[in-house]
């Protein structure tokens, strides 16, 4: 029999402080450790099923990929089946809980290990064309050996597994049903959004990579165009993350009308939910989603491991199994599609399609800061005569942060705030500015955007946006943020600058303010340079900059 090995991978480096010095010593003993924290592949035992841990599915070039098999005793052949594909790094042993528990309500539940990691042979492909061929391959595998409904196929995972489960499943169409936990939409946005390289996350993926798999060169090249942007080179990188975006798919799921069940989490900073947001809106099946709070796979992982925290996901995901595969009548049945915790509250809103149609649109202007105050947002444009500018620089971040990577994201979804002293941040490195005190409490729902009037200092400049909730003292807990990098700016140029915020859900209460705040640099995002540049913030009553919130 095969060494069963569950690493922990993600999950476990969640726990640590990462910074960007992963990239030299730091992650590679961290990463070590967390694969030595293992699963020694101990299925789970019931009368209702057997289990079968040495299957073999031979790809289309004759790479093996280890599988394991969950079949009910009492079987009720035809039977419904689920297959699930393992995350990045991890492999086949990743939902042994979530199989037996699957087997028990009468499904056949099949996990194998995608090419590159684990024992199975190839390289990693990253959602390649042999990816997809595998899939395929393992349906069929199901087909042919055991006695499957085949209007009855689903399959899902997470990160990794799901992006495979959308775009398989667009190309597959005896897939009926997908659950895409912590999912991406577009991957150019997920590792370069607004041009921006997301530093921590993309060392994460590509180390864990080399660690814990056989990487494909194409794979460690391309991360490195995106981190140091290499402006000749990322025309093709961005071809390749193209093809691997299941937002280009969509035309193919809907006409397959596959039922899909997604998962986001509004701290996930690897994949961040807007451009999966995007790809839901255009989804014309049947569809659900929770977004809930966290960081990167930490709802699907966190809750299903330890016991710690409620399991939605999971649960919804049975359901949803359940009403689209077997046909069963169940609380999805008249769920609404769109279901969003808020953030820091034990409240979840829902609503019947996003964009939610329930939301308006707030826009604020940026009025300027003075010697002796700061900037403004108004419910009016800036109207003086007279143009003006204020300036920061770039030499050091600010308090005005996401915090630690991956750690502030988790004690988020513990309904820990990330929080800010307005008052104590630098006003030569960053710029905020604030509302009135509210006069009733904001619904934030969905995607802020900003638009700024800016003259760049330097050729290469980058702005992080942080939404603030703030209370009478100055202490703020942090809304959510956004970046923008502009990696081949024109010296001294007055340009517009266009960008949303991340996806939320969120409630600041009366006598409160709202703060935007400007700096330029931010533990997530590789910085495009390590000098000392400013940025102009300009003002003019023909140019402005504002702020829009959509609010229930």
């Amino acid at each position: 029999m095969k060494t069963k090995i569950f690493a922990l991978g993600l999950t476990v480096l969640s726990t640590f402080s990462i910074q960007p010095a992963i990239a030299d010593d730091g992650f590679l003993p961290a990463l070590s450790f967390a694969a030595g924290l293992l699963d020694q592949g101990v299925f789970p035992q019931s009368d209702l099923y057997t289990t079968d841990d040495d299957i073999s599915i031979i790809a289309e070039d004759g790479v093996n990929l280890d599988a394991n098999i969950f079949v009910p005793t009492n079987l009720e052949a035809p039977a419904p089946a689920v297959i699930f594909i393992n995350s990045w790094a991890l492999n086949e042993y990743e939902y042994l809980k979530q199989a037996g528990d699957l087997a028990e309500k009468g499904y056949i539940v099949l996990s194998y290990t995608t090419r590159g990691f684990g024992t199975s042979g190839g390289v990693i492909g990253t959602v390649g064309p042999k990816d997809l061929s595998d899939y395929s391959k393992a349906i069929d595998f199901l087909i042919d050996n055991y006695p499957v409904d085949v209007n009855a196929i689903g399959t899902g995972g997470v990160s990794y597994g799901s992006g495979i489960s959308l775009i398989g499943a667009a190309q597959d169409s005896r897939v009926k049903a997908v659950a895409a936990m912590s999912s991406w939409g577009s991957l150019v946005e997920a590792l370069y959004g607004n041009k921006t390289p997301r530093l921590v996350w993309g060392e994460i993926l590509v180390l864990a990579g080399q660690n814990q798999g056989n990487p494909d060169p194409i794979m460690v090249d391309n991360w490195e165009a995106i981190k140091n942007q290499n402006l000749t080179e990322l025309p093709s990188v961005i071809a390749w993350a193209e093809e691997r975006s299941p937002i280009n798919y969509v035309d193919q799921l809907n006409a397959n009308g596959t039922a899909i069940y997604f998962s986001k989490a509004y701290g996930d900073n690897l994949f961040q939910a807007n451009s999966l947001m995007d790809m839901f809106s255009q989804l014309t099946g049947p569809k659900y989603i929770d977004l809930v709070s966290g960081t990167h796979a930490t709802a699907e992982l966190i809750p299903a491991m330890t016991g710690i925290g409620e399991d939605i996901v999971w649960e919804n995901v049975y359901d949803w199994f359940d009403l689209h595969l077997k046909g069963e009548t169940n609380k999805m049945v008249n769920a609404k599609p769109v279901n969003m915790k808020v953030k820091l509250k034990d409240q979840v809103d829902s609503f019947d399609a996003y964009p939610i149609p329930e939301v308006t649109d707030e826009t604020y202007y940026f009025h300027p800061r003075s010697t002796f105050d700061n900037g403004d947002l108004e419910s009016y444009p800036y109207r003086s005569r007279f143009g003006k500018d204020n300036t920061i620089n770039a030499w050091a971040g600010t308090i005005f942060s996401t915090q630690i990577p991956l750690l502030s994201q988790i004690l988020e979804q513990f309904d820990v705030p990330i929080y800010a002293d307005i008052y104590a941040a630098s006003n030569m490195r960053s710029i905020y500015f604030n509302t009135d005190q509210l006069n009733n409490t904001m619904q934030i729902r969905g995607e802020p955007s900003v638009t700024l009037q800016i003259q760049p200092k330097h050729d290469k400049i980058q702005l992080v946006a942080y939404l603030y909730d703030m209370g009478h003292l100055g202490m703020a807990k942090l809304i959510t943020h956004g970046v923008v990098t502009l990696p081949d700016a024109e010296i001294g140029k007055k340009v517009t600058v266009n960008f949303e915020l991340v996806t939320t859900a969120y409630d600041v209460p009366v006598g409160h303010k709202v703060v935007l705040a400007i700096d330029t640099k931010d533990p997530q995002y590789k910085s495009p340079s390590s000098e000392n540049y400013f940025v102009d913030f300009e003002f003019s009553r023909n140019k402005q900059s504002t702020l829009i919130i959509p609010t229930l």
